[in-house]
């Protein structure tokens, strides 16, 4: 099965060469590459966020597979679903599914479930591939997108994780798609933004949940990120960088109402 692509044209160029001449304006060439573990980056409109992840995928080293976490902005299909098989294709590259992976995750994971329709519309992991496209022949991923869960659950799913990865003794980096706050004043995004950054930066899941909830600040992939921080702890992260935040309102100069973008690695 192929899962083809859905915000092409409108979230990102509509074909190969446009989609390319807009990847090169924020890929960073000779940047020095870090192994990590795990790690944040924004789902928005390229012309928003592409350069906050351009830098984040210009700093690390690419691994065999990439696990992607977004969260289902449409709600359509399971809580907290997987695609262990088939394709994702955008218009610069197709790119495989890590089945030997993925298997493993639904067996440490009981809480995931097989659904490739939950996928279907969903941009949040789709808007991570432009940056791997050039190295698609080499990459698998495994795609998830998660509902809501409960600190408990983004433990034991994080634990679970880690275990699949743990078993498949392969380079595996672990990426939460989440953009920040969303549709307010820059000020306000920047200083709410701040406060769950530092509970990634500190690599305290537990932390971020509850700051995100308690403050109700709109970072649509905390859950994608506390499931990371739990499953990169368990593989012995240590260390953490913000590569870069951002919000719209750099772009387009409308700063009474902007989403925050932020770039973080954990290793």
């Amino acid at each position: 099965m192929r899962r083809p692509p859905a915000v092409a044209g409108r979230f990102y160029g509509g074909n190969a060469g446009q989609l390319a001449a807009e990847v090169s304006q924020f890929v960073i060439s000779g940047m020095k590459r870090r192994k990590v573990i795990g790690g944040v980056s924004p789902h928005a409109g390229l012309m928003y966020s592409g350069r906050v992840a351009g830098m984040l995928y210009s700093s690390i080293v690419m691994p065999e597979t990439f696990i992607m976490l977004g969260p289902n902005h449409h709600g359509q299909g399971a809580n907290m679903a997987i695609m262990s098989s088939g394709e994702w294709e955008i218009p610069s590259a197709v790119f495989k599914i890590d089945d030997a992976l993925a298997s493993d995750m639904l067996a440490s994971m009981p809480m995931l479930t097989e659904d490739p329709q939950a996928h279907t519309y969903e941009h949040s992991i789709e808007l991570q591939l432009p940056f791997l496209a050039e190295a698609a022949d080499k990459i698998k991923i495994v795609p998830v997108v998660t509902g809501q869960a409960t600190i408990e659950e983004c433990a034991a799913a994080g634990r679970g994780m880690a275990a699949a990865i743990r078993k498949s003794g392969r380079e595996v980096v672990i990426i939460a798609s989440s953009d920040m706050s969303h549709y307010v004043e820059d000020a306000v995004a920047r200083e709410m933004d701040g406060h769950a950054i530092k509970k990634i930066l500190d690599l305290d899941p537990e932390g971020l949940y509850s700051t995100v909830v308690g403050k109700g600040i709109t970072m649509c992939g905390f859950i994608p990120a506390t499931i990371m921080l739990y499953a990169a702890l368990e593989l012995g992260a240590t260390e953490t960088m913000l590569v870069k935040y951002a919000t719209s309102g750099e772009v387009n100069r409308e700063f009474e109402s902007v989403v925050g973008y932020a770039s973080i690695t954990v290793k």
